[in-house]
């Protein structure tokens, strides 16, 4: 019927000759039209041989038409794919991942189904279902008919979706409403319908025949993309001027029954039941479902079609008039093709303005590159509506950023009490939990499980659970992350004061044992047994005692340099002065034999070099750890939950291990040569007070490493300086106290004829 019509409208005059043209006054220019794609395209495929423009008022897929084949077609309206993506912002913009569809069953519902697809894939979004409708209905289908609606309806009542994407043709409204309408009553006007419909361009609610007493309740709040559109001057009153009387085209008086549901006066409606047209009727008094005094989006597309038209058989017009220097120029001389290369040039290219200002803008592809609207649909009980602009979709602005949508200006369906609707497979995971997949079920439906212990999620509907960074931890309820606190062992708290109150405490004992033995230096207990390896031993124990005050404060470069090698040193030097104490003993004890050749040892020459020479060896051993690895400073992040335990890294752990060794091996060695001589003939003896003196030094640092090794951060460290104290301790308290003893209390028994005399 279409390529029967579009040859009527190219050939036909007084008969009907294809391809030849019998009327001269008839010079089809450009044609405007159509709606829908299947008869735009065969129009096209009739008028493009003769290179007459069409340009169409519909919405079209991009594959509908080929542009190479149809090189005179032009689309007043942006392609539909903007429409894909701006439905897709919107559902993004307000968080709804679980929608149905309604589309016709036909070629157009099937090429949007499978661009839909992907892009809801993309962007994690769900359908609930996709229901397709008829597009087309028979009388004697009645059956087929109400079983449609029974399918529809229960998705409309029973599905978790509150919102609906909508694509086809007025036709799908035609649909939705007889499901309303044929569903229970009691249902009908309860909650179940309260939906948010998403409606594709060209939907619109122009509806007459059986179902124009029928409300659009169900519509209330729903969102439409419609082709932008202005107000235009003086087109209300012409509407509201308009009579069959002054427009007798049939066409207007056909339209004029169907709307007022009457009968124009003539001859074949006398014995029609339907009352008499006065043909006076008002269009303004008509209900919006009826008929819209505003423009819509596809009259707006037309009206500029036609100034499109205008302004390029202008153009036409001129430029061969001023070639030919003549005023006037007749449209029978300016041929179709003519027409559309002006177009092509004028418009293509450039930019046209419509009657009402507005920029018409053809890209390459001959389609307009503007955008489409966002309505809101506001009905009212006497079956009208409103419709605002709620927002814009540009397909110019930036990725991203092409819709605008005022959501406070949405009025919702009255069900939803103007709260945001919600549409959901489940409730949202709530931070501190994940979304756990369902097996069987698309990804939108899931369970929301708590995060496993050292996790967190920190927003609502988190796909896993991540670890805090090293310098946090999760909080109770594992929603965020808190930061861990840097601490150290230090002397504001318990244990640093302790420790520390101990190392002062045996380091001023140390000081006065040094001052009594100072002060009796010339008696004959201070004088026994080499007064400088005395002095040596006393002035490092307090060394050692210091030393320890190093790992009580705060871990830096510097400290943590000097830790491990002061203490290594210090102690080297007491364990290398009781070692040539015990040496000298026995070596004096041996001295005394007849005809001993030790007497020449006899002196402060071997005690001298027995220090120096065991205190140079834990000196080169500091110097290369010190060179090769040394100690810095570090955060230990693992070893507590909420904490950051400032501490030094030995850096190498085996020359850390070498001066403890060394350590060991000198007082080893002193505990051997002690025991051995603990028996010697002496009244001064030192060899027995050196032999438990080392016996509770070894026993402290074996103690040491098993518990050293078992403990982290200020533990650790607690460890090691209960470890000097303890063992410097054992020293000064075994080798010294009991000598201070008789000095202090028994000075009887601290003179020559005493020792004489035990001797």
């Amino acid at each position: 019927m279409t390529y029967r019509t579009t040859l009527d409208l190219l050939f036909k005059s007084q008969g009907f000759f294809p391809n030849y043209k019998c009327d001269n006054q008839k010079n089809l220019m450009a044609i405007i039209g159509a709606l829908v794609s299947d008869t735009t395209s065969y129009m096209a495929e009739s008028i493009h041989v003769f290179k007459i423009p069409q340009l169409t008022y519909g919405s079209f897929a991009q594959e509908d038409f080929k542009t190479t084949e149809l090189s005179s077609l032009y689309s007043m309206v942006p392609k539909e794919e903007h429409q894909y993506n701006g439905a897709i912002q919107l559902l993004l913009h307000f968080g709804w991942m679980w929608i149905g569809v309604f589309t016709l069953d036909n070629n157009r519902g099937e090429h949007f189904l499978q661009k839909l697809h992907p892009l809801l894939f993309q962007n994690r979004i769900c359908l609930a279902f996709t229901q397709k409708f008829p597009q087309r209905f028979q009388l004697e289908e009645s059956s087929e008919f109400f079983d449609v609606i029974s399918i529809i309806s229960e998705k409309l009542v029973n599905q978790k979706a509150n919102v609906f994407l909508v694509y086809g043709e007025s036709f799908t409204i035609l649909w939705l409403r007889s499901v309303v309408f044929f569903y229970d009553q009691e249902k009908k006007e309860s909650a179940s319908f309260r939906k948010v419909w998403i409606l594709m361009f060209p939907i619109d609610f122009i509806l007459t025949g059986i179902q124009r007493s029928w409300d659009v309740q169900l519509f209330h709040g729903s969102l439409s993309f419609t082709v932008h559109s202005r107000e235009t001057t003086g087109f209300k009153e012409f509407l509201q001027d308009i009579t069959p009387s002054t427009h007798k085209d049939g066409f207007l008086q056909e339209i004029w029954e169907q709307l007022f549901d009457c009968s124009l006066s003539d001859e074949e409606s006398t014995s029609m039941s339907n009352p008499t047209c006065s043909g006076e009727e008002n269009l303004e008094n008509l209900p919006s479902p009826l008929f819209e005094l505003q423009m819509t989006g596809q009259s707006y597309s037309i009206y500029n079609a036609v100034y499109v038209v205008a302004h390029s058989l202008h153009e036409a017009v001129r430029s061969r008039a001023q070639h030919r220097r003549i005023k006037m120029f007749a449209f029978s001389n300016l041929h179709p093709w003519q027409l559309c290369t002006n177009e092509e040039k004028k418009v293509v290219d450039k930019i046209m303005y419509g009657e009402a200002g507005e920029r018409v803008c053809l890209n390459e592809k001959r389609e307009a590159a503007g955008g489409f609207d966002i309505t809101n649909l506001i009905t009212f009980p006497n079956r009208s509506f409103q419709k605002v602009t709620v927002g814009v979709l540009d397909p110019s602005a930036p990725k991203g950023k092409e819709l605008f949508i005022s959501g406070d200006e949405i009025i919702w369906h009255p069900a939803f009490n103007q709260v945001l609707p919600i549409s959901l497979c489940n409730d949202h995971c709530s931070p501190g939990y994940w979304k756990k997949g369902i097996e069987g079920k698309q990804f939108c439906c899931y369970d929301c499980v708590s995060c496993p212990e050292g996790k967190i999620s920190n927003q609502k509907d988190m796909d896993d659970c991540f670890e805090c960074s090293k310098d946090h931890y999760p909080d109770k309820e594992q929603k965020e992350c808190i930061l861990k606190l840097v601490v150290f062992l230090s002397f504001e708290e318990t244990l640093g004061t302790g420790l520390a109150s101990a190392a002062l405490s045996f380091f001023f004992l140390t000081s006065w044992v040094l001052g009594t033995f100072i002060k009796h230096q010339d008696t004959p207990i201070v004088k026994a047994n080499n007064r400088s390896l005395t002095y040596t031993l006393l002035v490092s124990l307090l060394l050692c005692f210091l030393s320890s005050l190093l790992f009580l404060s705060q871990p830096g470069k510097v400290t943590c340099l000097l830790r491990q090698s002061a203490f290594g040193l210090t102690f080297s030097v007491a364990n290398s002065s009781v070692l040539a104490k015990t040496i000298t003993v026995v070596v004096a004890f041996m001295a005394t034999k007849p005809g001993s050749q030790m007497r020449k040892w006899v002196g402060k020459r071997l005690a001298f070099s027995i220090v120096l020479s065991c205190s140079i060896i834990q000196g080169w051993i500091c110097i290369l750890w010190l060179s090769i690895s040394p100690p810095f400073p570090e955060l230990d992040m693992y070893s507590e939950l909420q904490e950051m335990i400032l501490q030094c890294n030995e850096g190498s752990a085996f020359f850390f291990y070498c001066v403890l060794g060394y350590m060991g091996v000198l007082a080893i060695s002193s505990f051997i040569v002690a025991f051995l001589a603990r028996k010697l003939p002496d009244s001064f003896n030192e060899a027995k007070f050196i032999t438990f003196s080392m016996l509770a030094f070894c026993s402290v640092w074996i103690s040491f490493f098993p518990a050293y090794l078992s403990t982290k951060g200020k533990a650790m460290v607690a460890v090691e300086v209960f470890s000097i104290l303890a063992s410097s301790a054992a020293l000064l308290g075994c080798i010294f106290l009991p000598k201070c003893y008789i000095i202090v209390f028994k000075p009887e028994l601290n003179q020559r004829e005493q020792l004489i005399k035990r001797t």
